[in-house]
């Protein structure tokens, strides 16, 4: 076998149809593109996706609803009683690891459900005023976020 006989296999490259080349082809006249219309015109054959021929589009007359945060997806919220489960110091890691949030999250709140019976300290968390005051009865405490400055 030698580069200058390579050829592609039977069938696998197909003549191009040569339209409009009178009634004997048949494919004369309108060329398969039927009569009239935008389809039958030159460069004219696209149709914005949702038009519907002049009505006024679904999209448009629907009403528009709801909002999507960007945010909730790097965001959870932990209850009170959920933190009762765990011991000593808790970060974003623990959390994790005790499959309390997702691994998508990148801020937590600590939201004030439930009770806590035990001292914990949380490093790197939110936490609601209720909840910061319900930890801090128990005997722990709640360590903002640091900043870059």
């Amino acid at each position: 076998m030698r580069l200058n006989t390579l050829k592609p296999a039977d069938g696998a490259r197909k003549e191009r149809t040569r339209v409009g080349r009178g009634i004997g082809s048949g494919l004369g006249k309108t060329a398969g593109r039927g009569h009239k219309g935008s389809f039958a015109r030159a460069g004219k054959g696209k149709i914005k996706a949702g038009f519907e021929g002049g009505q006024m589009p679904m999209q448009r007359r629907l009403p528009k609803i709801g909002f999507r945060s960007k945010m909730a997806k790097q965001s959870a919220e932990v209850m009170l009683y959920q933190l009762d489960k765990l011991e000593g110091t808790i970060d974003l890691a623990v959390l994790r690891a005790a499959k309390l949030i997702p691994s998508s999250a990148k801020k937590v709140k600590i939201v004030l459900k439930g009770e806590l019976t035990k001292k914990l300290v949380l490093k790197g968390l939110l936490a609601t005023a209720g909840a910061k005051a319900a930890i801090e009865a128990a005997g722990g405490s709640v360590e903002p976020l640091e900043t870059k400055e």
